[in-house]
């Protein structure tokens, strides 16, 4: 193949971006070369950063930065508002390019099978997460009437989720959030927020860091029970080999010998609670049924039959995220990820040609945004392998313009890196208006509107 290797990425968030990254840097890059074409689904890119990390987490935020310097090189397109496979299906797909690299994420609640699940006050942390954080695909209200919240879960969204519902509206407007999700936390009645985990302190996914900024609202006051301390060899032994699992149980010990102080909003984090049932009246939340846990001496826990009923009148799961299943692609239900191998995809033991993953729906929703970098690596280096290999599916129409042409034809409303340009200014002007960073766009149309000059035009025609 003596002209370059075109290659789709489906899905412009940190993953799909590092591996455009990884393509830029390997040898494919040299010779022949490499185009690289992001396909996108929102009229945006960044994915997870700029849909599930929380607004007053701008420090994470920070690395766009970074993946701004890869939409920058000149071998790389961004095509957003792309749907698949609605606008390009899979052959279609085939069709344009010689490699597919998808990289759709993880955007769904994992299932939580306890009863009272379906009871209405009873909520997924990932549709949350999507409303504050202003995604165009979610209702523009959400349903903040309730005085005392369980989060069930102890990781970092957990935690986002409960800061989000303690924290008082005004605290926030210094963020990007919206207008609307402004008004609606300013209506919020939360005043208790409790997060149940079903083990202990030792074995808590939370970040420190992210930990202990739960303790800097003036508004918020951090309420561990001292009963909840409490560690077996397992748990010891974890403290000792693993860092921050010990700067995460030092913090916890820390708030639990404190005295309690008068802020006017709870975070109470609890241990050694299992959810087991949600209650309900006329089919509405009003409490959560728990069952107190022991530690088995290997770091698991073994229910003690000792329940409690917590009154609240909304429960949140953050217990996961999952993949939604891509069509034409083998999907395995049970962990919500593509079948692969070292990421070339897999489907009754034999690679699908040219057809690759990484990121989340690669190996599951599971560690920090930085370690989807090995992941992308890992997938581009089959990629590269499989070229050398001469085991592509070359592109029946590989000039770039063949899907630009082939979008208008079907009258997609694309937008590009440009566009994106334009957004981000339109976005930062509305925040300056108001002496903030910036104010984020929510509606599909607006978003368009945004970056309208430049939607329709090739990124350095070529």
């Amino acid at each position: 193949m003596s002209r370059p290797v075109r290659v789709a990425i489906v899905g412009a968030g940190p993953a799909g971006i590092y591996a455009a990254d990884a393509l830029l840097k390997s040898e494919l890059a040299t010779a022949p070369g490499v185009s690289i074409d992001l396909i996108e689904r929102l009229p945006a890119p960044f994915g997870l950063i700029r849909y599930g990390v929380a607004p007053d987490h701008p420090r994470i935020k920070g690395i766009v930065t970074a993946l701004h310097q890869v939409l920058d090189k000149p071998q790389v397109r961004l095509l957003g508002n792309v749907d698949y496979p609605g606008d390009l299906s899979l052959d279609e797909l085939h069709r344009f390019y010689d490699a597919l690299v998808f990289a759709t994420g993880a955007e769904a609640d994992r299932d939580l099978s306890i009863p009272g699940i379906e009871l209405d006050g009873s909520y997924g942390a990932a549709d949350f997460v999507s409303w504050y954080d202003g995604h165009p695909e979610v209702p523009r209200e959400w349903p903040l009437e309730a005085e005392q919240v369980a989060v069930l879960g102890v990781g970092n969204v957990a935690l986002d989720v409960a800061r989000v519902l303690a924290k008082t509206a005004d605290e926030l407007l210094t963020t990007e959030i919206p207008p609307n999700v402004h008004a609606g936390l300013a209506a919020n009645r939360a005043v208790e927020v409790h997060v149940f985990g079903r083990r202990g302190p030792a074995q808590a996914k939370f970040s420190p860091m992210e930990l202990r900024e739960l303790d800097h609202s003036p508004t918020i006051e951090v309420v561990v029970d001292p009963e909840d301390i409490d560690y077996d060899d397992a748990s010891i032994a974890t403290r000792r080999a693993n860092k921050q699992a010990d700067m995460v149980a030092s913090t916890l010990e820390n708030w639990a010998i404190r005295d309690i102080g008068d802020r006017p909003h709870r975070i109470h984090l609890h241990f050694f609670e299992n959810p087991v049932e949600i209650l309900g009246e006329d089919g509405r939340v009003v409490a959560l049924r728990t069952e107190r846990t022991e530690l088995d001496g290997t770091g698991n826990t073994v229910g003690t039959g000792a329940f409690r009923e917590w009154p609240v009148q909304a429960v949140y799961r953050a217990v996961g995220y999952r993949s939604d299943e891509l069509p034409k692609l083998p999907f395995d239900a049970l962990s919500a990820t593509v079948p692969h191998e070292a990421g070339r995809v897999q489907e009754n033991g034999a690679h699908l040609p040219s057809v690759y993953v990484t990121g989340w729906v690669k190996r599951g929703p599971v560690g920090l945004i930085g370690h989807t970098k090995g992941d992308a690596n890992e997938t581009v280096a089959c990629l590269v392998a499989d070229h050398a290999a001469g085991a592509l599916r070359p592109a029946a129409e590989p000039a770039e313009s063949a899907v630009i042409d082939f979008l208008r034809s079907r009258g997609v409303d694309f937008t590009t890196w440009e566009g994106w340009h334009r957004l981000d200014a339109h976005e930062k002007a509305l925040g300056q208006s108001q002496g903030r960073e910036r104010v984020k766009v929510v509606d599909r149309v607006a978003m368009l509107d945004a970056s309208a000059s430049d939607r329709a035009t090739e990124r350095n025609p070529r």
